[in-house]
């Protein structure tokens, strides 16, 4: 046997770690997705995505305007029911059928637009289901 053959089949540490971390990473990438692709038993969550729909049809230069909410059943997920909900200190304005219990919800603080130049904060809330 030749000195060069006892060697043969050995990796230096580094690599073999490098190697090893490269199929933990590739597997747990291909579980996730795996995971996203199979039909669950838990239902997605649509309410997230939705509120930032809604909030780009009622939306303008950053404030929403209530008179706009008429535009937010567009922004529904296929199948689905949408109630939204505009609150700016004692007003309210909302849109859509009254959302059961089971509803999925998402809010977010916004700034509303009352009238000529005046704003005041307010919630943006969905409900889908």
């Amino acid at each position: 046997m030749s000195r060069s053959s006892a060697r043969r089949g050995q990796v230096e540490p580094v690599a073999a770690i490098a190697a090893v971390f490269a199929l933990g990473v590739g597997l747990t990438i291909y579980a996730g997705a795996v995971d996203d692709a199979l039909p669950g038993t838990e239902p997605r969550n649509v309410a997230q995505p939705t509120l930032s729909a809604v909030e780009d049809a009622v939306e303008t230069s950053g404030v929403i305007r209530p008179d706009r909410l008429s535009r937010v059943q567009s922004a529904a997920p296929a199948g689905r029911r949408l109630n939204v909900t505009l609150t700016a200190g004692d007003r309210r304005w909302t849109r859509g059928a009254s959302p059961p219990e089971s509803a999925q919800r998402a809010s977010a603080r916004v700034s509303i637009a009352l009238g000529s130049g005046r704003v005041q904060p307010g919630r943006l809330t969905v409900r889908v289901w």
